[in-house]
């Protein structure tokens, strides 16, 4: 009895907690799915103004209304496209400047990899929040500056990976036979050493997104990015904090999608890297 329950009962390692990456990743789908589709199935415009202020959930209105009597669901459903979009675009940007400057520096070395590294530790040295608030003292509020600051909190640690990636690469005998050939640098960084860097940059990619988004809601809460009236989950979080005691829904709702949406893209961004790593050990 108790061998056959030591054998049959025994636990694989690692079968829960992919279960658990799993359901993290359809919670992650679902997420992405109501950020970027929702307002089509938007009971109301979320801009409108539907019923009395801060109705309870009810029949017509699932979560209830806001202050100004617009319908919370309809912006939860609407409110995730803008910063779900805008956290893509700054990664790309950060990705593709920080991609080049890696490359470079890793490739090139000596003076080009010293100066490209110390400015690059300039930018490391400002806190992201207060790098992004100077930006926006400067440019004003907007979507532009979100895209701008997030990128440039971002395209130092990229750099840094980058570099390191290119330098595991630099010596192999493809990259040397490239040389050999008379292909010039850009030749080489682009057709030898990017196609064999990608993965990892594309798995630092989605880890990267998780901090973009969450950035991103936290100066739309600031009033630093998307600007009242349109719909967006950090605002509507800024516009009824201090009613959460008459209608809680309309904090409540907006958190979760925020919260749920940072750390499913999280989990499912790290196990693959962590997989990586592996893979490459």
């Amino acid at each position: 009895m108790s061998a056959a329950a030591g054998h049959g009962g025994e636990r694989r390692p690692g079968v829960s907690w992919r279960g658990a990456i799993g359901v993290w990743a359809v919670v992650g789908g679902v997420m992405l799915l109501v950020a970027l589709a929702g307002s089509l199935i938007a009971p109301y415009d979320p801009a409108a103004l539907v019923g009395k202020s801060f109705l309870l959930p009810g029949p017509d209105h699932w979560f209830g209304t806001d202050s100004l009597g617009r319908d919370v669901l309809s912006r939860v459903l609407a409110g995730g496209r803008t910063a779900v979009l805008l956290a893509v675009a700054a990664i790309v940007v950060a990705e593709a400047v920080g991609c080049v400057i890696g490359l470079l520096a890793g490739y090139r070395g000596g003076l080009v990899d010293a100066v490209l590294m110390r400015m690059n530790d300039v930018l490391l040295a400002f806190p992201a929040l207060l790098l992004v608030l100077v930006l926006a003292a400067g440019l004003g509020p907007g979507t532009v500056v979100l895209v701008v600051g997030v990128a440039v909190v971002n395209i130092p640690g990229i750099a840094r990976l980058a570099r390191a990636a290119t330098l595991g690469v630099a010596t192999t005998g493809y990259v040397e036979s490239a040389l050999v050939r008379g292909e010039g640098t850009a030749a080489i960084l682009r057709r030898e050493i990017l196609p064999n860097i990608a993965p990892t940059i594309v798995a630092d990619a989605g880890v990267r997104f998780a901090g973009a988004f969450l950035i991103i809601a936290g100066l739309n809460f600031l009033g630093i990015g998307i600007q009242p009236p349109a719909p967006d989950w950090a605002t509507m979080i800024a516009e009824n904090r201090s009613y959460i005691t008459l209608q809680p829904w309309t904090v409540i709702a907006p958190t979760a999608c925020i919260a749920l949406f940072a750390i499913s893209v999280n989990i499912v961004g790290e196990a693959v890297a962590r997989r990586r790593s592996r893979g490459r050990a």
